[in-house]
């Protein structure tokens, strides 16, 4: 067959782009659906990545790349919903289990969570890995069933359909294998492509930054915020961006069971800190939102549905509908496996001034917890409980860490990494802020559920 003389060229594509030329929508989006289609081989594709890693993408280019990234699939309008809509997607980080949190207390309060969630890669935790540890616990849900179920219940967390943005599957693979992973663009562009994919009434953000982040800095996050959330305006969609703190791990579980037991702890309103403070600040933020109450009272009623029982109750009902013993609300450890051997990691004397949170990750991977190559099997009783928090006061009976392991010899590696990630002072270090700013304007109504296109 002669080839079609008005069918772009793709070497042209990564020619103008290697040499700092703007795409065109028409080019970005005939690069991007010729590669989803196999058209386009992956050493162009490649070539294309890093010549974007290098010269980067405008604000108009990126907006162009993650319309073609969902226009590779179909959408998930979520019209059969009734509540208010709100998606919230975490960039990743070490003991960050608040979609585990706050999915169900959403729910309790009247919103609608539709939450399509990865796997851990490297040293962050994955939330459908948690999820999986309760026996029984089913990710695979096809589209009709999840509508039906949020509808339901209020709640759900599931694998992303193969049907949904599968470009960006094949993208990120390459990204990785070319270590061009660290673009702001291409990271936005794949983070949001999903989120506008599905048709939500409010895109959440949680941009973390700090050492157990892929964005090691404040000002590095807010940069990857300020892209995305110029995606969401691009398309007419509401979104709202908090760059977090990830300069130690959020809650005290690094693992998979051990996170799931953690936000039941929460969702029963028995535990306090950092995990249940940041699920309940989006909760507020969430209700504040789609429903116009004051911030205030928002917080104030996500507080109750936690120390109530509420939150913990929405948590069971999803549990079950998806095919997970409920009981793991009532007796965590009754239900989820446990690891053998338990090391405590004796404390030093003096403030607790630092942590790499990142190495805590690694430290965790090591027992099995986390993977180091897509495919790996995780094992989910392991992993690290990491007892103290920034500031401090160490020393005494309590230890700094507790490792669950399934042998001596590993479980000592990983004490040894957990106290070779601390850092500590005779002098008390000044709190890290939990938020460092937030980003995005509040929704001006509530759309239809429409995925809608610029």
């Amino acid at each position: 067959m002669a080839p079609d003389p008005n069918r772009l060229d793709p070497r042209d594509v990564v020619a103008r782009k290697r040499d700092g030329d703007e795409l065109t929508p028409a080019e970005m989006e005939e690069f991007v659906l010729g590669y989803a289609t196999g058209r386009i081989p992956d050493y162009l594709a490649a070539a294309f990545l890093m010549a974007v890693y290098l010269r980067g993408l405008s604000r108009e280019e990126t907006s162009s790349l993650a319309r073609a990234m969902v226009r590779s699939g179909s959408t998930l309008p979520l019209r059969g919903v009734s509540r208010p809509k709100v998606d919230k997607h975490s960039t990743g980080g070490v003991s960050d289990g608040v979609t585990l949190v706050f999915a169900p207390l959403a729910a309790s309060l009247g919103l609608a969570v539709a939450k399509l969630s990865g796997r851990g890669l490297g040293h962050t935790g994955g939330t459908l890995d948690k999820l999986e540890s309760i026996p029984g616990f089913r990710t695979d849900l096809g589209a009709a069933e999840l509508e039906r179920q949020v509808e339901k219940i209020g709640c759900a967390v599931a694998a992303q359909s193969k049907d949904l943005v599968p470009v960006d599957g094949a993208l990120y693979a390459l990204r990785d294998a070319t270590a061009t992973v660290a673009s702001v663009p291409l990271i936005a562009a794949s983070v949001m492509s999903k989120k506008l994919a599905v048709g939500t009434d409010l895109i959440l953000l949680d941009v973390k930054a700090g050492s157990g982040a892929f964005m090691k800095t404040p000002r590095q996050a807010f940069d990857l915020a300020a892209a995305c959330i110029a995606l969401s305006e691009a398309w007419g969609r509401p979104a709202r961006a908090a760059v977090t703190d990830m300069s130690q791990p959020l809650g005290r579980a690094i693992g998979n069971a051990l996170d799931v037991a953690e936000a039941v702890r929460v969702l029963r309103g028995e535990e306090e800190g950092r995990l249940r403070d940041l699920s309940l600040t989006f909760a507020a933020e969430a209700v504040s939102l789609l429903t116009g109450r004051p911030r205030d009272e928002a917080r104030a009623a996500a507080e109750r549905a936690l120390d109530k029982g509420d939150a913990a109750e929405s948590f069971a009902r999803m549990v079950a509908a998806q095919g997970g013993d409920a009981r793991v609300v009532e007796d965590p450890w009754g239900v989820l496996p446990s690891a053998p051997i338990r090391v405590d990691v004796p404390a030093p004397f003096g403030y607790l001034a630092g942590v790499d949170a990142e190495a805590l990750g690694r430290a965790a991977v090591g027992l099995g917890a986390g993977r180091v190559h897509k495919g790996d099997r995780v094992d989910p009783a392991v992993g690290v409980e990491f007892c103290a928090t920034v500031g401090d006061r160490l020393g005494g009976d309590r230890p700094l860490a507790v490792v669950h392991g399934r042998d001596g010899s590993s479980s000592a590696i990983a004490a040894e990494r957990v106290r070779a990630a601390i850092l500590v002072s005779d002098e008390e270090p000044a709190p890290s802020p939990l938020i460092h700013g937030w980003l995005g304007e509040s929704p001006r109504e509530v759309t239809d559920g429409a995925v809608r296109e610029p």
